[in-house]
């Protein structure tokens, strides 16, 4: 009995040494989500502005730009896929790296060779242990991502599209799959295809024009919609590309006090189990000493 009494003992102590461990990480994941929030909501209108100036440039004018215009054949797509350097955060590594992979199985029987970009250790780990090829890496800066780092994977990106699918390395089209934050309890998977850019306010600007006495605005461009499209495009994937750095990063701190809180709960219940089989072995160990001392007092007692 003794024996069972310091193995629970053990037990409590590691599940409360693993509690205090969890519940400190809960913290520190729960003080950085409200950072990286505030930096999301800071980014996501510029993205869009910048977004809605490129469609508006692309629609008003009459130039063919190649970074607005598809290609006739697409030969080879990226897929750039936010992972995260770290784990401790539940599904959110397995899913985006899932979500990745499916993307490329859909563009692969469409008859498109993929290259994929990958963004956090995890997902640079999943693909060397697989040994599958990467044509890009970056690494050490998903927790708090900084703007050089958004800036190094756009001029990759932009690298790799203006050489085109025809050469080694070049692609015609890029996908970004990212982890977007929801809520605190949800974080969704997002596929969003970064070039060539989707002119979102084609329509609007269609129905506008048809209506009957509509009025809409006349756009002028200097020096040219070509130099204002080669100065607006860049700026345009560097900041699409930081919103979904940001939004990952909240979305990993998020699935991390998730993660860490059912980590912290079920310490708690294991402690509460072992306490009661510890109470249980201590009553049952009690029980058969004073089942011996009664039973040495009567066999005493018998042999006066």
């Amino acid at each position: 009995m003794g024996a069972q009494l310091r193995v629970y003992k053990q037990k409590i102590a590691s599940a409360q040494t693993t509690k205090k461990i969890t519940k400190a990480m809960e913290l520190i994941a729960a003080s950085r989500i409200q950072k990286a929030m505030a930096r999301v909501r800071a980014s996501s209108p510029f993205a869009r502005a910048v977004t809605r100036a490129v469609s508006a440039v692309a629609t008003h004018s009459n130039i063919q730009h190649p970074l607005t215009t598809e290609r006739e054949t697409i030969r080879r797509s990226a897929v750039v896929i936010f992972a995260s350097d770290r784990g401790l955060a539940g599904a959110f590594n397995s899913q985006i790296l899932r979500e990745g992979l499916q993307l490329g199985e859909l563009l692969r029987s469409q008859g498109k060779e993929v290259e994929y970009f990958l963004v956090g250790r995890k997902a640079v780990g999943y693909f060397q242990f697989r040994r599958m090829s990467a044509a890009g890496e970056w690494t050490g800066d998903t927790d708090t991502p900084h703007f050089n780092t958004a800036e190094q994977i756009a001029g990759a990106l932009l690298d790799a599209y203006d050489r085109g699918g025809e050469e080694q390395g070049g692609v015609d089209e890029i996908h970004l799959v990212y982890n977007r934050f929801v809520s605190m309890m949800t974080q969704e998977p997002e596929t969003v295809r970064l070039l060539p850019l989707e002119v979102v306010e084609a329509d609007e600007v269609e129905a506008a024009t048809s209506a009957p006495n509509a009025v809409y605005p006349l756009y002028e461009f200097e020096p040219s919609p070509e130099v204002v499209l080669d100065a607006l495009l860049p700026v345009y994937v560097q900041s699409r590309v930081f919103n979904a750095l940001l939004q990952s990063s909240a979305a990993k701190h998020a699935a991390t006090q998730k993660a860490m809180k059912s980590a912290s709960d079920n310490a708690d219940k294991l402690i509460t189990d072992y306490t009661r089989l510890r109470n249980n072995a201590r009553q049952a160990e009690i029980t058969q000493q004073i089942a011996e001392i009664v039973g040495g007092a009567d066999a005493l007692a018998s042999g006066k």
